[in-house]
């Protein structure tokens, strides 16, 4: 009969206690929980840093393969204003030549552009300490590749 009182009683004093416990654990979680809003305004800034960064350089390549074709084309009209065959094919070859080394560099100068404002948007957006699965990295590899 002494244990069943005695065990009554440590049920009871743990029962009436842990209303307390938790609510000193909700109140201290409350205190020191981060602002999240702040934390998605954080991750937002970097997302419009790399857009921004992105579509600057999607424009200088536009421009950059653009300038290529343009290139081409005067070089070919060129080449074909020469007076033997000789000299056409040589112009022609020189032509496509400069046309490939051109398309080259545009698509290395987006790959680096790309990466550079992907890698500071990661850098920028861990700094933010967002909420589990807040930011869009996942979507890294919907970018043009250049191409």
């Amino acid at each position: 009969m002494k244990i069943s009182i005695i065990t009554a009683s440590v049920v009871a004093g743990v029962m009436a206690a842990a209303p307390l416990a938790f609510a000193e654990t909700g109140t201290t979680t409350a205190s020191t929980t981060p602002n999240v809003g702040a934390k998605i305004a954080c991750v937002g800034a970097a997302v419009s840093t790399r857009e921004s960064s992105i579509d600057a350089a999607v424009q200088a390549h536009t421009t950059a393969v653009t300038a290529a074709y343009t290139a081409r084309a005067s070089a070919l009209s060129a080449a074909y204003s020469k007076a033997t065959a000789k000299e056409v094919r040589t112009a022609v070859k020189t032509a496509w030549s400069d046309f490939r080394t051109a398309l080259k560099k545009a698509q290395r100068d987006w790959m680096s552009a790309r990466n550079a404002a992907w890698k500071t948007y990661r850098t920028a957006a861990v700094k933010c300490m967002p909420p589990e699965g807040l930011g869009d990295g996942s979507n890294s590899g919907l970018e043009l590749n250049g191409n």
